[in-house]
Protein backbone atom coordinates (compact mmCIF):
# COMPACT_ATOMS: atom_id res chain seq x y z
CA UNK A 1 0.00 0.00 0.00
CA UNK A 2 1.48 3.45 -1.16
CA UNK A 3 0.81 5.24 2.03
CA UNK A 4 2.48 2.41 4.24
CA UNK A 5 5.54 2.30 2.46
CA UNK A 6 5.52 5.68 2.33
CA UNK A 7 5.30 6.16 6.07
CA UNK A 8 8.17 3.52 6.56
CA UNK A 9 10.33 5.05 4.20
CA UNK A 10 10.04 8.33 6.08
CA UNK A 11 11.36 6.97 9.44
CA UNK A 12 14.29 6.10 8.12
CA UNK A 13 17.42 7.70 9.20
CA UNK A 14 19.40 9.19 5.82
CA UNK A 15 21.28 12.80 5.24
CA UNK A 16 23.58 13.14 1.98
CA UNK A 17 25.99 10.86 2.10
CA UNK A 18 24.66 8.54 4.42
CA UNK A 19 21.72 6.73 2.66
CA UNK A 20 22.54 3.04 3.16
CA UNK A 21 19.69 2.16 5.71
CA UNK A 22 16.97 4.00 3.32
CA UNK A 23 18.54 1.39 0.65
CA UNK A 24 18.32 -1.46 2.93
CA UNK A 25 14.72 -0.74 3.53
CA UNK A 26 13.46 -0.31 0.00
CA UNK A 27 15.74 -3.37 -0.58
CA UNK A 28 12.77 -5.20 2.06
CA UNK A 29 10.12 -3.77 0.08
CA UNK A 30 10.98 -4.84 -2.82
CA UNK A 31 12.53 -8.56 -1.96
CA UNK A 32 10.79 -11.01 -4.32
CA UNK A 33 9.48 -8.55 -6.89
CA UNK A 34 12.62 -7.66 -8.75
CA UNK A 35 15.02 -9.35 -11.31
CA UNK A 36 18.37 -7.64 -9.54
CA UNK A 37 19.22 -5.41 -7.79
CA UNK A 38 22.75 -4.06 -6.80
CA UNK A 39 24.50 -1.24 -4.54
CA UNK A 40 27.30 1.14 -6.71
CA UNK A 41 30.35 2.97 -5.63
CA UNK A 42 28.31 5.79 -4.87
CA UNK A 43 25.97 4.27 -2.72
CA UNK A 44 23.02 4.11 -5.41
CA UNK A 45 20.46 1.15 -5.38
CA UNK A 46 20.16 -0.10 -8.69
CA UNK A 47 16.84 -2.35 -9.25
CA UNK A 48 15.87 -3.74 -12.76
CA UNK A 49 12.86 -4.97 -13.51
CA UNK A 50 12.73 -6.78 -16.84
CA UNK A 51 10.75 -6.16 -19.63
CA UNK A 52 9.44 -7.49 -22.84
CA UNK A 53 11.55 -8.29 -25.74
CA UNK A 54 11.83 -5.23 -28.11
CA UNK A 55 11.04 -2.52 -25.06
CA UNK A 56 12.90 0.14 -24.35
CA UNK A 57 14.43 0.25 -21.13
CA UNK A 58 13.47 3.59 -18.88
CA UNK A 59 15.31 4.64 -15.49
CA UNK A 60 13.22 5.74 -13.06
CA UNK A 61 15.54 8.25 -10.49
CA UNK A 62 14.62 8.90 -6.92
CA UNK A 63 16.93 10.28 -4.40
CA UNK A 64 17.11 8.87 -1.17
CA UNK A 65 19.07 11.53 0.88
CA UNK A 66 17.67 13.99 3.23
CA UNK A 67 19.29 17.63 4.32
CA UNK A 68 20.55 17.90 7.25
CA UNK A 69 23.61 19.44 9.44
CA UNK A 70 26.91 17.92 9.83
CA UNK A 71 28.72 19.15 13.16
CA UNK A 72 31.70 21.00 12.64
CA UNK A 73 32.74 21.79 15.91
CA UNK A 74 32.48 21.08 19.95
CA UNK A 75 32.22 23.80 22.03
CA UNK A 76 33.83 24.04 25.47
CA UNK A 77 29.81 24.58 27.02
CA UNK A 78 28.92 21.56 25.07
CA UNK A 79 27.02 22.98 21.85
CA UNK A 80 27.54 22.20 18.78
CA UNK A 81 28.85 23.78 15.76
CA UNK A 82 27.50 22.86 12.44
CA UNK A 83 26.59 23.63 8.76
CA UNK A 84 24.37 22.60 6.37
CA UNK A 85 24.37 19.52 3.61
CA UNK A 86 22.11 20.67 1.34
CA UNK A 87 19.30 23.56 0.86
CA UNK A 88 18.76 24.31 4.98
CA UNK A 89 18.38 28.29 5.50
CA UNK A 90 18.22 29.45 9.18
CA UNK A 91 14.55 30.76 9.31
CA UNK A 92 13.30 26.36 8.45
CA UNK A 93 15.93 25.24 11.34
CA UNK A 94 16.08 27.60 14.48
CA UNK A 95 14.54 25.64 17.19
CA UNK A 96 13.69 22.89 15.75
CA UNK A 97 13.84 19.30 16.89
CA UNK A 98 16.66 17.30 15.27
CA UNK A 99 18.49 13.52 15.51
CA UNK A 100 21.61 11.87 15.16
CA UNK A 101 22.25 8.44 13.53
CA UNK A 102 23.16 6.98 16.99
CA UNK A 103 19.88 8.39 18.57
CA UNK A 104 20.92 11.40 19.86
CA UNK A 105 18.37 13.94 20.25
CA UNK A 106 18.63 17.82 19.97
CA UNK A 107 16.99 21.13 19.23
CA UNK A 108 19.02 23.33 16.10
CA UNK A 109 19.26 26.85 17.11
CA UNK A 110 19.82 30.11 15.55
CA UNK A 111 21.40 32.22 18.17
CA UNK A 112 21.05 36.28 18.61
CA UNK A 113 23.17 38.22 15.60
CA UNK A 114 23.16 41.62 15.09
CA UNK A 115 23.63 40.41 11.17
CA UNK A 116 21.72 38.88 8.84
CA UNK A 117 21.32 35.31 10.28
CA UNK A 118 23.47 32.30 8.07
CA UNK A 119 24.15 29.03 9.28
CA UNK A 120 27.67 30.03 11.19
CA UNK A 121 24.83 31.39 13.32
CA UNK A 122 23.44 27.97 13.90
CA UNK A 123 24.48 25.62 17.31
CA UNK A 124 22.83 22.52 18.31
CA UNK A 125 21.90 21.99 21.90
CA UNK A 126 21.90 18.03 22.79
CA UNK A 127 21.74 18.93 26.86
CA UNK A 128 25.43 18.61 27.06
CA UNK A 129 26.96 19.93 30.57
CA UNK A 130 30.30 20.63 28.46
CA UNK A 131 32.50 19.50 25.70
CA UNK A 132 33.32 16.07 26.85
CA UNK A 133 30.10 15.29 27.88
CA UNK A 134 29.01 16.06 24.05
CA UNK A 135 32.18 14.22 23.22
CA UNK A 136 30.59 11.00 24.51
CA UNK A 137 27.56 11.37 22.31
CA UNK A 138 28.48 13.17 19.07
CA UNK A 139 31.48 13.57 17.23
CA UNK A 140 32.98 15.87 14.39
CA UNK A 141 31.30 15.01 11.01
CA UNK A 142 28.10 13.33 12.49
CA UNK A 143 25.04 14.08 10.82
CA UNK A 144 21.71 15.18 12.34
CA UNK A 145 18.07 15.46 10.14
CA UNK A 146 15.08 16.62 10.83
CA UNK A 147 13.55 14.31 13.95
CA UNK A 148 10.50 11.93 11.81
CA UNK A 149 7.20 13.65 12.68
CA UNK A 150 4.62 12.00 9.92
CA UNK A 151 0.80 12.92 10.59
CA UNK A 152 -1.79 13.07 8.43
CA UNK A 153 -3.61 16.55 8.09
CA UNK A 154 -6.90 15.97 7.00
CA UNK A 155 -8.44 12.30 4.87
CA UNK A 156 -5.84 13.08 2.02
CA UNK A 157 -2.19 15.28 3.21
CA UNK A 158 0.59 14.02 4.95
CA UNK A 159 3.36 16.25 6.52
CA UNK A 160 6.55 14.96 7.29
CA UNK A 161 10.78 16.30 6.91
CA UNK A 162 12.27 13.75 4.37
CA UNK A 163 8.99 14.08 1.90
CA UNK A 164 11.99 15.43 0.01
CA UNK A 165 12.47 12.69 -1.49
CA UNK A 166 11.29 10.17 0.32
CA UNK A 167 7.57 10.27 -1.60
CA UNK A 168 9.18 9.55 -4.74
CA UNK A 169 10.99 6.69 -3.39
CA UNK A 170 8.03 5.48 -2.38
CA UNK A 171 6.39 5.74 -5.90
CA UNK A 172 9.09 3.69 -7.28
CA UNK A 173 8.97 0.92 -4.83
CA UNK A 174 5.59 0.44 -5.19
CA UNK A 175 5.98 0.63 -9.02
CA UNK A 176 8.09 -2.05 -8.89
CA UNK A 177 5.79 -4.02 -6.68
CA UNK A 178 2.75 -3.73 -8.72
CA UNK A 179 3.60 -3.67 -12.35
CA UNK A 180 3.88 -7.43 -13.34
CA UNK A 181 5.70 -8.51 -17.20
CA UNK A 182 5.80 -4.94 -17.88
CA UNK A 183 6.57 -4.05 -21.83
CA UNK A 184 9.54 -1.86 -21.09
CA UNK A 185 12.53 -2.35 -18.92
CA UNK A 186 12.89 -0.44 -15.61
CA UNK A 187 15.92 0.56 -14.03
CA UNK A 188 14.87 2.54 -10.94
CA UNK A 189 17.39 3.79 -9.34
CA UNK A 190 17.30 5.20 -5.45
CA UNK A 191 20.23 7.88 -5.88
CA UNK A 192 22.15 9.38 -3.21
CA UNK A 193 23.59 13.13 -2.94
CA UNK A 194 21.15 14.74 -4.84
CA UNK A 195 20.76 17.37 -2.63
CA UNK A 196 24.73 18.60 -3.23
CA UNK A 197 24.62 18.89 -7.37
CA UNK A 198 22.51 15.02 -8.25
CA UNK A 199 25.96 13.74 -7.45
CA UNK A 200 24.81 9.82 -7.53
CA UNK A 201 22.32 10.10 -10.45
CA UNK A 202 24.81 10.80 -13.23
CA UNK A 203 27.45 7.86 -12.57
CA UNK A 204 24.30 5.72 -12.25
CA UNK A 205 22.88 7.14 -15.59
CA UNK A 206 25.89 6.75 -17.10
CA UNK A 207 26.57 3.21 -16.39
CA UNK A 208 22.68 1.93 -17.06
CA UNK A 209 22.53 3.98 -20.40
CA UNK A 210 18.91 4.19 -20.65
CA UNK A 211 16.50 5.14 -23.68
CA UNK A 212 14.89 7.17 -21.53
CA UNK A 213 14.90 9.20 -18.12
CA UNK A 214 11.93 10.22 -15.51
CA UNK A 215 13.04 11.70 -12.78
CA UNK A 216 11.02 11.83 -9.95
CA UNK A 217 10.93 14.80 -7.34
CA UNK A 218 8.97 17.25 -5.09
CA UNK A 219 8.13 20.19 -6.95
CA UNK A 220 6.79 23.77 -5.24
CA UNK A 221 3.26 24.98 -4.58
CA UNK A 222 1.01 28.06 -5.29
CA UNK A 223 -2.11 27.56 -3.28
CA UNK A 224 -1.29 28.79 -0.09
CA UNK A 225 -1.88 32.43 1.08
CA UNK A 226 0.64 34.87 -0.97
CA UNK A 227 1.88 32.17 -2.62
CA UNK A 228 0.35 31.83 -5.88
CA UNK A 229 3.54 31.05 -8.16
CA UNK A 230 4.41 28.24 -9.36
CA UNK A 231 1.13 27.20 -10.95
CA UNK A 232 1.09 24.13 -9.21
CA UNK A 233 -1.65 22.85 -6.32
CA UNK A 234 -2.18 19.98 -3.90
CA UNK A 235 -4.71 17.29 -4.76
CA UNK A 236 -5.15 18.33 -8.83
CA UNK A 237 -2.92 15.73 -10.03
CA UNK A 238 1.10 14.62 -10.40
CA UNK A 239 3.18 17.43 -12.18
CA UNK A 240 5.11 16.80 -15.46
CA UNK A 241 8.29 19.28 -16.00
CA UNK A 242 8.46 21.12 -18.56
CA UNK A 243 11.90 23.05 -16.82
CA UNK A 244 12.68 24.19 -14.27
CA UNK A 245 16.62 25.63 -13.25
CA UNK A 246 18.24 22.56 -14.08
CA UNK A 247 16.97 21.13 -17.16
CA UNK A 248 14.48 21.42 -20.50
CA UNK A 249 12.52 18.51 -20.55
CA UNK A 250 13.24 16.80 -23.80
CA UNK A 251 9.62 17.58 -25.91
CA UNK A 252 8.54 14.01 -26.75
CA UNK A 253 9.27 12.71 -23.64
CA UNK A 254 7.39 15.28 -21.88
CA UNK A 255 4.73 14.86 -24.77
CA UNK A 256 4.37 11.25 -24.09
CA UNK A 257 3.85 11.57 -20.46
CA UNK A 258 0.97 13.62 -21.23
CA UNK A 259 -0.49 11.77 -23.69
CA UNK A 260 -0.24 8.55 -21.42
CA UNK A 261 -2.01 10.66 -18.45
CA UNK A 262 -4.88 12.18 -21.14
CA UNK A 263 -5.52 9.04 -22.16
CA UNK A 264 -6.01 7.00 -19.22
CA UNK A 265 -7.90 10.26 -17.87
CA UNK A 266 -5.30 10.64 -15.08
CA UNK A 267 -5.15 14.44 -13.42
CA UNK A 268 -1.94 15.72 -13.76
CA UNK A 269 -0.72 19.43 -13.90
CA UNK A 270 2.13 21.17 -16.11
CA UNK A 271 4.88 22.15 -13.80
CA UNK A 272 7.39 25.12 -14.99
CA UNK A 273 9.53 25.88 -12.12
CA UNK A 274 12.18 28.59 -12.10
CA UNK A 275 14.28 27.50 -9.28
CA UNK A 276 15.71 23.99 -8.12
CA UNK A 277 16.84 20.82 -10.27
CA UNK A 278 16.03 16.97 -10.13
CA UNK A 279 17.91 13.81 -11.36
CA UNK A 280 16.41 14.25 -14.28
CA UNK A 281 19.05 16.66 -15.50
CA UNK A 282 21.47 14.34 -14.66
CA UNK A 283 20.13 11.46 -16.46
CA UNK A 284 19.55 14.33 -19.75
CA UNK A 285 23.23 15.33 -19.47
CA UNK A 286 25.04 11.80 -19.63
CA UNK A 287 27.30 10.62 -21.69
CA UNK A 288 25.79 12.06 -25.51
CA UNK A 289 22.85 12.79 -23.84
CA UNK A 290 19.53 11.12 -22.64
CA UNK A 291 15.77 12.01 -23.46
CA UNK A 292 14.19 12.88 -20.23
CA UNK A 293 11.27 14.71 -17.87
CA UNK A 294 10.74 14.95 -14.33
CA UNK A 295 7.52 13.68 -13.11
CA UNK A 296 6.94 15.88 -10.00
CA UNK A 297 4.30 15.65 -6.72
CA UNK A 298 3.70 19.10 -5.58
CA UNK A 299 4.64 19.70 -1.75
CA UNK A 300 4.38 22.06 0.52
CA UNK A 301 7.19 24.09 2.45
CA UNK A 302 9.84 21.85 0.89
CA UNK A 303 13.35 22.14 2.93
CA UNK A 304 11.50 22.37 6.19
CA UNK A 305 10.55 20.00 8.80
CA UNK A 306 6.83 19.73 8.27
CA UNK A 307 6.83 19.44 3.92
CA UNK A 308 3.27 18.84 3.39
CA UNK A 309 2.03 16.56 0.03
CA UNK A 310 -1.64 15.04 -0.89
CA UNK A 311 -1.81 11.54 -1.70
CA UNK A 312 -4.08 11.79 -4.58
CA UNK A 313 -0.92 13.67 -6.52
CA UNK A 314 0.75 10.52 -5.30
CA UNK A 315 -2.33 8.27 -6.43
CA UNK A 316 -1.85 10.52 -10.05
CA UNK A 317 1.95 9.72 -10.56
CA UNK A 318 1.78 6.33 -9.84
CA UNK A 319 -0.72 5.63 -12.32
CA UNK A 320 1.05 7.23 -14.97
CA UNK A 321 4.30 5.84 -13.81
CA UNK A 322 2.51 2.20 -14.55
CA UNK A 323 0.97 3.34 -17.59
CA UNK A 324 4.47 5.22 -19.42
CA UNK A 325 6.06 1.45 -18.82
CA UNK A 326 3.56 -0.33 -20.40
CA UNK A 327 3.49 1.84 -23.41
CA UNK A 328 5.05 1.60 -26.70
CA UNK A 329 7.76 4.35 -27.12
Amino acid sequence: MLLETLKTLLSVYGPTGNETQVAEAVKKIVAGKVDNAKVDVMGNLIIEKKGQEGGKKIMFSAHMDHIGMVVTAIEKDGFLRVTNVGGLGTKMTDTRHVVFQNGVHGVAVCQPTKDAPSMASMFVDIGAEDQEDAEKRVSVGDVCVFANDTVMLGENRVAAPAMDDRCACALLAELLIQVQNPLNTIVAVFSTQEEVGMRGAKPAAYAVNPDIGIGLDVTGWGDTPEVKYPDIKLGKGAGIKFMDRSMISTPWVRDALISVAEKNKIPYQREVLPYGGTDGAAMQQTRGGIPACTISIPCRYVHSACEVIDMRDMNSALDIMKAFVNTQL
